[in-house]
Order: C-alpha cells, then structure tokens, then sequence
C-alpha cells in the first residue's frame, strides 16, 4: 500500500517540531526565512501533498463542488463545462464531475455521493423527469445551481437561454424566407428547454397566422441518430413540410443526414435550423444556421452563481436567463 509523506517525516529530517513544519508549508510570518526554505526543500524532494481532506474536516469546507451533467460528451455540455472549470479555477474550487446518461436514477445517486463526499455545493443539469431530489436540497437549503433547465414552483437557483424567444427566432426565420410548413422534431415536453422552445415556434406560427397542427410536431430524444430517424418518421407519415426546426443541432445533423439519402436538397427543398451552435455546426454540409446559446457564459456564470451561495453573500434564489442569437448559414 502507498505511503504519503507527511509532516511528521519532514519534521524528522529537517530536525525541527511538526508545528514548525506546519507552519511553514501554510507560510505562517513567525517562522525564520532559512528554516521555511529548508523544510519546503525537503517537502519537494520527498514528494509531499497537502492532506485537502484533513484540511476540509477541520475548516469544514473541502472548497469542491460537484457537477451532475447529462452527458459530458455531447459537445454543448464540453463547451458549458469549460465556463465552470475556468471559473473554479479563478476562485480556487476543485470539481468533481458525474454523468447521468439521462437516468432520473443517477442523478439521485450522483448528489447522495457527492453530499457523502461533502461538496460544498452542486451544479446540476437536471433529467427532469421527476424533481424530489431537487425539492430535497432546496429542503436542506444546500447550495445548488440548476444549469439549462427551469423548474415551476421551485424557489432555486437557475441559469438557462431564453427559450422561448429561441424557438420564435428560429421558426420566425423560417417563415420570412417563404416557408409555409416548418416541421418541428422536438425533445420531450418533461424537459422545460422543449417546452420553452415549442411556445417559441408556436408564437412564430401566430404571428404569421398560420394555424398550429399538432402533427407537424415530432417528440423524441436529443441524439443524432433520433432527429435522422423522426425525419424520416415524418416522411413515411406523409406529413408535407418545407422547412425543419430541431431541438438541438445533434438532432440536426440527423436530418440532415435523413433529407440528403433522400435526395433532398437543402435548402432548395427543404430549409433547417438547429439549436445550441456547438463546434461542429459550421462544418457539417451544409453549415448549419442554428440558435447559438452563450455555453461558456453559462458554465461561468452557474458557478459565480453557486459560490455566492456557498459563501453566503446571495440569500434569495436567482433564476438567471442569458440572451440568444440566431446564426444564419448556409442550411436555411
């Protein structure tokens, strides 16, 4: 089994008290200069690290936060993710990430860890699907940020893009370049980012007086490969459209893909605008036109949002909701 070094065999080798030892590796001012520079050298050559979590028992803060993601692969939670890390970084928090896979089950297990762990506080992008544990921490009056998603009659912190003028700009966009029938494949309406952006193209369609038709509604999961196969749902069901919005641009490049097997011009035939403008979106064929969300923003300000918390100079929830811009392209 690995030894740590401690401070007890520094002491021994550098001839002085553990005291002395501690506080010279804390740089405390009433230890002399040449004995502190001693005892860091000999910390260096013997491989020492600080004990953080005797350190966090004692003080009762780990200075840790956990994050609880959906699916940290999916390219629009990377880009988030790096807004969170850049900003512990600059006030001095470790993460601890987990997944869910989508899983209301995980979620549950990944905040029992991390309290087990004893996080000073969570950022969440919640399933949805059910919301006790969320109700739970508020309960507890834990720290916590919901990250991209809105929960009715929940006092919590949140951060999340204005949906519904999200899925106004996108089908509005549509609609002033002649499209009559947007077709919209849609997540699941427990998710309140689709039921936000499903008012949004619902409001596009009003303000062109063109009647809502449940049918041109397609709902489904957020996955590449489930906006390929609801396109071509939409197709063997005989439904006529001209243009599609998807829910995200991972469901995107799925109809894409759909529409081109089918000999499908876009955007002659057939227009489409995504959601999220992650990396990718400019680099498929063609470039996507899509709603770009602010994911660094976010992820930096989740966390500025969750420290405050944390360090008790915000007592009242906060529901913060960042703007969004529609990215033309060559798809629409």
């Amino acid at each position: 089994m690995k030894k740590y070094v401690t401070i007890e065999d520094i002491a021994k080798i550098a001839g002085v008290s553990v005291n002395t030892v501690s506080r010279a590796l804390n740089n405390k001012p009433d230890v002399k200069e040449e004995t502190k520079k001693k005892i860091l050298k000999i910390a260096k050559e013997l491989g020492y690290v600080k004990n953080i979590a005797a350190s966090s028992l004692r003080r009762k803060i780990s200075r840790t936060v956990g994050v609880i993601l959906e699916d940290s692969s999916n390219p629009f939670y990377a880009e988030v993710l790096k807004g969170i890390e850049y900003a512990s970084r600059k006030q001095g928090y470790q993460l601890m990430l987990m997944n869910t896979e989508r899983v209301y089950e995980n979620e549950e297990k990944a905040i029992f860890t991390f309290l087990q762990r004893r996080v000073d506080g969570l950022i969440i992008a919640p399933v949805q699907t059910k919301d006790d544990d969320v109700r739970k921490l508020v309960k507890m009056n834990f720290p916590v940020v919901i990250l991209g998603r809105h929960f009715e009659g929940i006092d919590v912190d949140e951060i999340h893009s204005d949906e519904i003028r999200g899925g106004y700009l996108a089908t509005k966009h549509l609609l002033e370049r002649g499209r009559k029938r947007p077709l919209m494949i849609n997540s699941y309406l427990f998710r309140s980012a689709a039921k936000m952006r499903l008012e949004g193209y619902k409001k596009a369609l009003a303000e062109y007086e063109i009647q809502f038709d449940e049918s041109m509604v397609i709902t489904t999961d957020i996955d590449v490969e489930n906006g390929y196969e609801a396109l071509l749902k939409a197709v063997k069901s005989n439904i006529v459209f001209d243009s599609v919005f998807c829910y995200n641009d991972m469901m995107a490049f799925g109809a894409i893909k759909a529409l081109k097997e089918l000999g499908v011009e876009i955007p002659k035939d057939v227009a489409i605008v995504g959601y999220d403008d992650i990396m990718f979106s400019t680099y498929i064929d063609p470039p996507l036109t899509t709603v770009r969300i602010k994911k660094f923003e976010m992820g930096y300000e989740a966390f500025t949002m969750l420290v405050r918390r944390i360090t008790g100079r915000r007592k009242k929830p906060k529901r913060n909701i960042l703007d969004v811009e529609l990215i033309v392209r060559e798809s629409a």
